[in-house]
């Protein structure tokens, strides 16, 4: 995860970060190009999850927060990597006339995968 050298990114967030099991980084001295990595990452969790839940604690953040990480790299596609998603989702075939496509709720349905169904 990426951080600017803002003063709210303090060592509880820095720790808290950590025990999600991703490794923080921070951003290059003068280097503003790099904070909009940073801000983009921040701004689709808020839009496409946080703005959407009530956080009852800080557990319940954490909680919220690796389902989040989990769907972005697994699940949600990305258009700067022509659709696909960063763990590398296999393209499913084309589907026939007849196929089935199926609805797999992620993050408390909020958002949701869809597959063949087999």
């Amino acid at each position: 995860m990426i951080f600017d050298s803002g003063p709210q990114f303090n060592n509880e967030v820095i720790e808290t970060v950590k025990s999600f099991g991703i490794q923080p980084k921070r951003t290059s001295f003068r280097s503003p190009w790099q904070n909009g990595v940073a801000e983009r990452w921040v701004g689709n969790c808020r839009r496409d999850f946080l703005d959407h839940v009530i956080v009852l604690n800080k557990r319940h953040l954490k909680r919220l927060l690796s389902e989040y990480v989990r769907y972005y790299h697994e699940d949600r596609t990305h258009l700067a990597l022509a659709k696909e998603t960063p763990a590398g989702r296999e393209a499913v075939r084309r589907p026939g006339s007849g196929a089935r496509i199926i609805a797999m709720p992620r993050l408390g349905g909020l958002h949701h995968r869809y597959d063949l169904a087999a």
